[in-house]
């Protein structure tokens, strides 16, 4: 009996020893010299210098993320119209002024809204140059910086100098430099297919690509239906709206506030080319669009930071005239 109690105790000691020895081996990192703690001393010092040449060459994500950033959210200055038209080679950016509440369903962004280019996130952090095509989408803010601030080039085909004046009907092209030196991009868009639509909407696309094709062309016309046949061949106003129309498919530029996107910088909503019309047969004001320019009393601002005089309003002018309503 006395060898048989033994033999238990011993074998309950060597279970509590491997329990013990168990436990303990997660206790244990590569300074402490038991199994193969050389190979995980060179793996680790692996990583630290691959680690190391990453920051030399300024390959770490954080690095590239700092650059996109900072290369898309520089400030910019917006050109200044002194005869209140815009002209080629102005840089502005187009904003859709805020409006009520439609038909729209769900959530609905307010305020002025500014186009702005969309760089994928995943691949922005990946690669220093941007993916081509490259998304667009608008954003609550009318701030002029690099992801915003769009230049008014001439296409190929009716060549206009720098400074001459835009008309009604006359083709033009929308360029973004977006900090890339020498390099620019130009707002497109295509018939939409089974392959190629806007993402939340299904409609056609608008994107910006580096390529100069006849798809690039747009044409702003003016706002009242009934006047846009006269008003062809007249300047384009600077900071009032208008409805900006795709050349090659004439499908009107539309934002889509009702409809949220998840960009690299935050929630923001879609942009497609299509013509919202209501029952008159005249664009909704989601067709809607201003080619803002800047403020000559300040340069960091545009003109919608200015502040409209009293006389402009027309209650106060009534009351200044004694009119009642």
């Amino acid at each position: 009996m006395a060898t048989k109690h033994a033999n238990a105790v011993s074998r309950g000691w060597c279970w509590l020893l491997r329990e013990q020895g168990a436990m303990a081996q997660n206790v244990y990192g590569p300074g402490v010299r038991m199994g193969n703690w050389n190979e995980d001393v060179f793996l680790e010092e692996e990583r630290m210098r691959h680690f190391l040449e990453k920051r030399e060459k300024g390959e770490l994500l954080i690095q590239r993320n700092r650059r996109v950033k900072k290369h898309i959210l520089r400030p910019m200055q917006l050109s200044v119209s002194e005869d209140g038209y815009v002209h080629y080679g102005d840089k502005v950016i187009l904003v859709n002024p805020d409006n009520v509440l439609g038909e729209e369903a769900g959530m609905f962004m307010r305020g002025d809204l500014s186009l702005c280019m969309s760089p994928d996130e995943v691949k922005a952090q990946l690669s220093d140059d941007l993916e081509i095509p490259c998304g667009v989408s608008a954003v609550q803010t009318i701030a002029p910086m690099g992801r915003n601030t769009f230049t008014i080039l001439s296409d190929r085909a009716n060549s206009c100098d720098m400074g001459q004046v835009v008309v009604y009907g006359q083709n033009f092209c929308l360029g973004i430099a977006a900090g890339l030196e020498g390099k620019m991009l130009y707002l497109t868009s295509d018939h939409r297919t089974l392959m190629k639509s806007s993402v939340k909407s299904w409609l056609q696309e608008v994107t910006l690509t580096d390529e100069v094709t006849h798809l690039n062309c747009w044409q702003a016309a003016f706002l009242d239906p009934q006047l846009r046949l006269e008003y062809e061949g007249f300047p384009v106003r600077a900071n009032e709206k208008v409805v900006i129309y795709h050349r090659h498919t004439n499908r009107a530029l539309a934002v889509h506030r009702n409809l949220s996107l998840r960009t690299y910088f935050g929630k923001e909503v879609e942009v497609a080319a299509h013509t919202h019309l209501d029952s008159h047969k005249v664009e909704k004001p989601k067709n809607h669009w201003m080619l803002v320019t800047g403020n000559p009393r300040n340069k960091s601002n545009t003109m919608l930071d200015l502040s409209k005089p009293t006389t402009e309003d027309t209650c106060a002018v009534e009351q200044a005239m004694g009119i009642n309503m």
